[in-house]
């Protein structure tokens, strides 16, 4: 993918986060999520490109970032974004899944923010989110079966209904070959064997992050919740949750979209339209109400 630039920050434990710039105009962050980088978001991000100066860092542990350090957690992320906005005056910020959790959590940390978006972070309550799934990924990866455990994820994280119906059998030869395929190093973008391991990091802010809901009754900044219609109901009741608590809240569905909705894969253009709106809303009026932009 071409027509970026590209630079760096240090986090406040020294870490690298790379990152990728496109456009010219207000700074706006996009953080993605698990098993992504920001390779994943360049259509978002050039859907965005006319109106804002778009920043997408690879979140630790991959790509133009350092590692993901001794002592991860959601309170690194949080210092890796803060460290961006530091850099670039950046006041609005889009999260996607657990990119969408560290959005979040970094708008209780940094007053400065003050619009965020969220496509359906996955803040559990009450063990309702599928993570049954996780001892065997883990065996898998330490065995070094990483389309095994890739199709452990896919399985188990319930977000494409489609490799719920297809045998485990099936899937795992295939996705061996997708694996083997995807290894090869092309430009800044991320291979596939090396985010599968990351997954089990964004687990961990998953788990660190539940039960949490009713700390987000503090935040300041004006929020966007994001959701498909077509994504599991674990993810449409967590933005339920935070509707109910966050203060300054309005949400968006996209009738025709899952959880890779704001993805190359999914339909990028309907959600920068969402975006767009809200983010260029006049103060005061975060975004017109109701409406759900363009859907497939």
């Amino acid at each position: 993918m071409s027509g970026y630039g590209k630079g760096e920050v240090r986090s406040t434990d020294g870490t690298t986060i790379g990152y990728r710039r496109w456009g010219d105009g207000p700074a706006l962050i996009l953080l993605h999520g698990g098993m992504l980088a920001s390779q994943h978001l360049t259509g978002l991000a050039e859907a965005l490109a006319d109106d804002f100066t778009v920043y997408v860092p690879d979140r630790r542990g991959r790509g133009l970032s350092g590692g993901h350090g001794d002592d991860y957690g959601v309170e690194r992320e949080v210092e890796d974004v803060r460290a961006l906005v530091a850099e670039t005056g950046a006041n609005r910020i889009f999260g996607l899944s657990s990119g969408g959790l560290v959005a979040l959590r970094t708008a209780l940390a940094v007053p400065e923010l003050e619009r965020i978006a969220l496509y359906e972070p996955p803040l559990d309550a009450g063990g309702a989110m599928p993570l049954g799934w996780l001892p065997r990924y883990e065996r898998e990866l330490a065995a070094g079966r990483t389309g095994a455990a890739l199709v452990t994820v896919l399985k188990g994280m319930e977000v494409e209904p489609v490799f719920g119906r297809v045998p485990r059998f099936v899937l795992t030869p295939l996705m061996a070959i997708a694996v083997r395929m995807g290894n090869e190093p092309s430009g800044d973008e991320v291979p596939v064997k090396a985010l599968v391991p990351t997954q089990g990091f964004d687990i961990r802010l998953v788990q660190e992050m539940a039960d949490t809901a009713q700390e987000y009754a503090s935040v300041p900044a004006s929020v966007l919740l994001l959701g498909g219609a077509r994504s599991p109901a674990y993810l449409r009741a967590a933005l339920s949750r935070l509707a109910a608590v966050l203060p300054h809240a309005r949400s968006v569905t996209f009738p025709r979209l899952d959880h890779s909705g704001p993805t190359n894969d999914g339909d990028p253009l309907a959600v920068a339209d969402a975006l767009r709106d809200f983010f260029t809303a006049d103060p005061g009026r975060p975004g017109r109400p109701g409406g759900a932009g363009r859907s497939r």
